[in-house]
This record gives C-alpha cells, sequence and structure tokens, in this order.
C-alpha cells in the first residue's frame, strides 16, 4: 500500500490529507495490554457511553476503546470489542510505527448515513481534552466500503481511529466532526466512574468464591 507524507508536530504521517489509512488488516499474534478491572462484570451498553454528533446527512458514533472503558460495557459487548481490537491489532501496530505513536489511544468511530449518497470526511473527527485538540494519527478501517466516503441511507462504516496519548477519559472532553460538537461524554464520564466501583465491587465477590 502508498502512502502521501507530510511532517506533523516532528513525527512522520501519511495517508489522505495527513492522516494515515489501512484498508488491509492482518490478524494478530498477541494480546492488547490488560487493565486492572477484571472482565465480564460490567453491564454497560454502548449506546450508554458513545458520543453521538448527528448532522443533515450523517450520524456519527465516537466509543474509546481503552481496556479500562470497554471492560465496563457487558461481557458480549466486551468481548465484540476487544475482539475487534485483538483481530486488528497487528494492522494497528503497523500503523502506529509509522505515525510514532507507541502508545496510540484507540477510538472506535461509525458513520451512519442518513441520506442517500451520504458523504462523510473521516478525518474531520477530533477530539478536545485537557486544552489540547487531537486530531486523528491515523485510521484502520473496519468496513470494506470505507474509502469510498460516501453511504446510502442506514449503511455503516465504521474503522478503529488512532489518537495520540493523552486524552484523558476520566475527565469532561468534547467531541467534534466539522463545525458540529458534543460535549456528551461529561454524562458518560459519571456512568462510567459508578459502574467502575460496581465492577470492583462484584469482581472482589467473584474472585472470593461460594463461602
Amino acid at each position: 500500500m502508498t502512502f502521501s507524507h507530510m511532517r506533523r508536530g516532528g513525527r512522520r504521517v501519511g495517508g489522505w490529507a495527513g492522516t494515515a489509512v489501512l484498508l488491509l488488516t492482518a490478524p494478530p499474534d498477541r494480546l492488547a495490554a490488560q487493565d486492572s478491572l477484571p472482565a465480564g462484570y460490567g453491564t454497560l451498553r454502548r449506546d450508554d457511553i458513545a458520543v453521538r454528533i448527528t448532522t443533515d446527512q450523517l450520524d456519527i458514533q465516537v466509543l474509546p476503546l481503552p481496556e479500562g472503558i470497554i471492560r465496563l460495557l457487558a461481557p458480549d459487548t466486551y468481548r465484540s470489542l476487544n475482539d475487534l481490537v485483538r483481530h486488528r491489532r497487528a494492522s494497528i501496530d503497523s500503523l502506529a510505527a509509522q505515525t510514532g505513536a507507541s502508545h496510540a489511544t484507540l477510538v472506535l468511530v461509525t458513520f451512519v448515513g442518513l441520506v442517500p449518497q451520504a458523504r462523510f470526511s473521516p478525518e474531520d473527527v477530533n477530539i478536545a481534552s485537557g486544552g489540547q485538540l487531537f486530531r486523528p494519527l491515523g485510521i484502520v478501517a473496519v468496513s470494506p466500503g470505507w474509502g469510498a466516503y460516501q453511504l446510502a441511507a442506514r449503511e455503516q462504516a465504521t474503522a478503529i481511529y488512532l489518537f495520540d496519548e493523552g486524552i484523558t477519559f476520566r475527565e469532561d472532553l468534547t467531541v467534534s466532526y466539522q463545525t458540529r460538537s458534543s460535549n456528551a461524554w461529561a454524562r458518560a464520564a459519571r456512568i462510567l466512574d459508578q459502574e467502575r466501583a460496581r465492577v470492583r465491587a462484584r469482581g472482589a465477590v467473584g474472585s472470593a468464591g461460594p463461602a
């Protein structure tokens, strides 16, 4: 695969408009790093924490993928997202090496068409956290038709975005797409904090076993 390249922030990055994009994926040979939270005790749904932005053509759904977040989701949802990252780990690592993002933050972004021939611009998804604006360093496409940047009504296009480290999901942040933005993460962060305590309590009971 051929990438165009440019310099940004002292790093060599490549792809459409400066962001590297991988459309081909390969299975991994190792698992992602594990978080301290026990797996299998979460109860949240994706809709409980996903940030959504709606335009006249699109519904954009943004879901962070750090283990400390997805382990708070219901077990089947956690397994699905964990497998999604695991099966694309080789592509993620390859792209991270190209962009110099050794500790990239992964975010799942889904575009849903609301009208026929809805156009979307992948690089226009940004996150503001801690007074900094984070633009995508790279994109690993999940949907086969991602590269068309166009959707039929109700059609979806999904990809894993790589952002530089430094995004703080334990605090308020803003997700933006072009001229639209959402501060809905403030509510999600509170929900996650409450669920985090519950998951640790459930995990402690579970690890103790029957009396």
